[in-house]
This record gives C-alpha cells, structure tokens and sequence, in this order.
C-alpha cells in the first residue's frame, strides 16, 4: 500500500454548500416517498474495535438498499427525479415518487430514454429508477463485467450491453450516443460542459451519508477517521463535503482509498501540480466500482481541498476485508461487502496488524481513542466471485 497525505488547507475554495445539511433533508424526503424506502443499518464492530486496539468501527452497510444490494440507486433516482422535475416545471419540494409515476405526469412527459455507463451497480440503479417511473433505459458496460450484473440490470426491463472497451471509453461510448439518439446522459462524473447531471447524482448520495450522520448522533459518537473508497470520486467527495459542512475544521481525518490498477485520484494527489492524472488501459482490478482510470472533476476539487489522505491498495487488500466482514469476530454483525465495499476495512487491518505499514499508523494518528467510520457500498453483487473471495479464499494476504 501506497499513502500520499494533505496538510489540511486554511482556506479551501470550492463551493460545498450543495452537500450541506439542509440539502439532505431535502434528498432524503424524495428517497423516502419511495415505497421500498428504509434506512440501511450502520454496523457497530465492537470486538473487531477491540481487535485492533481502537474506540469504535462503525460500518454503513448499504447491502440492503432498496432492496438492490447497492448505494447507487440514490444518486441515478435523485438525478432522474430532478431532471423530470425541471421537465415538469414543479418545486422540488414537490418531488415524490406518487408524483412522478402518476398519469397525468406521464401524458406530460412521454417516453424519456435514460442512457449511463456503469460496471454494474450505477446501471441498474439508472434501470430500476427509469422502470419505476414508467421510463426507458440503456446501459453499457465495460470490458470484463460481470455477467450478473447485467443480468440484473436487464431484469429492470434495460436495454443492457457489455462492450469491449474499458470503463472510462465506455462512458465516452454512451456519451456519443445520448447525444446521437437525444437519450438523458445520467452519468457520476463530470467533465467541462457536463456538471449538472453529476452534481445531482452526488447530491443523491448524501441520503446515506446523512443517514450515517444521524446514526452516529443518536449513540452520541462523532468519527475521528473515515476511510471512503472511490472511483471517479464523487461519492468520495459527497462523504468529504458533507462532513466537512457539519464539523468544519473539527472533521474527521478522511483518507480516501483506491485500487492500485486504477488509482488515477491517488496519482493525482500524488503529483499536486493542478492537473488530473489519467490511468489507461484494462484496469484490471477485483474492485470493479472503482475501475475507473479518470476523476471527476467535480470530485477532485472537493478532495483537493477537503480530503486528508489518499491510499493505494492491490486487491487482496480488499478480499481481506471482505472476509472480515464476512466472517465477524463471536458477537459482531456481519456484513455482506463486495469487492468495492470492504476494501477500506482490509486496509485499516493490514495497517493496524502489519510492521511495515507502522509508518502509515502513526502519520494517520490511527490509537486507541479512534473511531473509524466505514461504508460499505454494496453486497455480493457478483454473487460467484464473492464465494470465490470469501469461500475459496481468492487473492490471500
């Protein structure tokens, strides 16, 4: 593993009003008009905590989101659910999910096509989102996906392919052809002249971040770390920007972790020289919600200004973690974590357990008073390679 660390700036410069509490409460009113809507459990770990001699590990555990096995859907629904919004001219105050699948609504609208790029849980987030509303989707996929995935993504009723291009020619892919067909580009990273759409998407995702916000409240607990995974990084800069709204320059220590076969958020906080480095090629990682080889630009300047750490990890980092949640020490829950999910435990572990990694305990301030917050953002959603990881015992320590 691999750590690159920030001095915590004095005077950030991005805007992130947009991920500040009262936008939440606004996101998590749309998410709750939705039938299937319900809090995802935050796991407390407390003999894990004793395990590795710190105060607390609380895991989000997001496997159980609207019944999809992954976060996703809250930024595709909410981003989806605006865009119809400013299409029918209503308040968003007045974006419910009766609303938007009532038939006046739909004389209104037509038939809207929703097209996204997505190594798997994004898509069929997009899919059950538009087949909710009465509406159309396509997906493409990259190289090397998942054919479970995609069959989930079909079974919401999408037009779902896997390409034989990797994930960010992919997105460029599906970019050309909303803009051919006139189909609603709903993709989660930005680039110039493509902000809006990603923005919402981000926004989308504060529902489970304000959801673990008021978990940690309720048992009078405030993290001292939270290690966030990323991709492209906007849901990385979502979990940064809103807690850097609550606690201000008392934030927690955020160290945001990626693959080392597409850590192009690492490379680019590793060369800070106001530029966005770039990973090319397959991308070949087990992570497959973080095979991403560009930032978003949206994402970066956030953990730019906001983020403490960046790590860079191979996959057998992330097959521990998936283990230890899989398989909790007598009298923790356990967590179902793919791939994506559990590689920020599998870090934590490794530099707690590790002589080598000593270095990286102590420039973390990683003790006995800490509290660790985790999310683990999806469930075994290629259900064969997690019995593969966990089962089998694929990718070792």
């Amino acid at each position: 593993m691999k750590l690159v660390m920030f001095d915590r700036k004095k005077d950030p410069k991005v805007d992130i009003d947009f991920l500040g509490l009262d936008v939440a409460k606004k996101v998590s009113a749309f998410h709750r008009s939705f039938p299937q809507f319900k809090p995802t459990p935050l796991a407390i770990l407390n003999n894990l905590s004793k395990e590795w001699n710190v105060s607390k590990v609380f895991v989000k555990d997001e496997s159980y989101r609207f019944g999809l096995n992954a976060f996703k859907v809250l930024g595709g629904s909410y981003a989806i659910g605006q865009y119809l919004a400013d299409k029918l001219n209503i308040h968003p105050a007045e974006l419910t999910f009766d609303k938007l699948v009532s038939s006046e609504v739909r004389e209104v609208l037509g038939e809207i096509t929703f097209i996204t790029a997505t190594d798997g849980n994004h898509g069929r987030g997009v899919a059950w989102t538009a087949n909710q509303l009465k509406q159309k989707s396509v997906v493409y996929m990259p190289k090397g996906s998942s054919e479970e995935r995609m069959i989930h993504i079909k079974s919401e009723g999408a037009d779902a392919f896997i390409t034989e291009l990797n994930y960010d020619d992919t997105v460029r892919l599906t970019a050309e052809h909303a803009e051919k067909n006139q189909w609603v580009l709903v993709q989660d990273t930005a680039w110039e002249n493509y902000e809006e759409i990603p923005k919402k998407i981000m926004q989308g995702y504060i529902t489970m971040v304000s959801e673990a916000y008021e978990q940690l409240k309720e048992l009078n607990e405030k993290p001292t770390h939270i290690f966030i995974q990323a991709g492209v990084g906007s849901m990385a800069a979502t979990v940064q920007g809103f807690f850097a709204n609550i606690y201000g320059e008392d934030r927690p220590i955020t160290v945001v972790v990626e693959p080392d076969k597409a850590n192009c958020i690492f490379q680019t906080a590793e060369a800070n020289d106001g530029k966005l480095h770039y990973v090319k090629g397959d991308l070949d990682t087990i992570m497959a919600g973080l095979a991403c080889g560009e930032p978003s630009i949206l994402g970066w300047q956030i953990l730019n200004d906001y983020a403490d750490a960046f790590l860079s990890c191979p996959d057998n980092i992330a097959s521990q973690g998936m283990r230890i949640l899989a398989a909790p020490l007598k009298g923790d829950v356990q967590v179902i974590s793919g791939e994506s999910g559990a590689v920020g435990i599998g870090a934590v572990s490794e530099i707690i357990k590790r002589s080598e990694y000593s270095d990286l305990k102590e420039r973390l301030n990683i003790n006995a008073d800490s509290k660790i917050l985790f999310f683990s953002t999806e469930g075994d959603t290629d259900a064969a390679h997690f019995k593969k990881v966990v089962w089998d015992g694929a990718y070792p320590i």
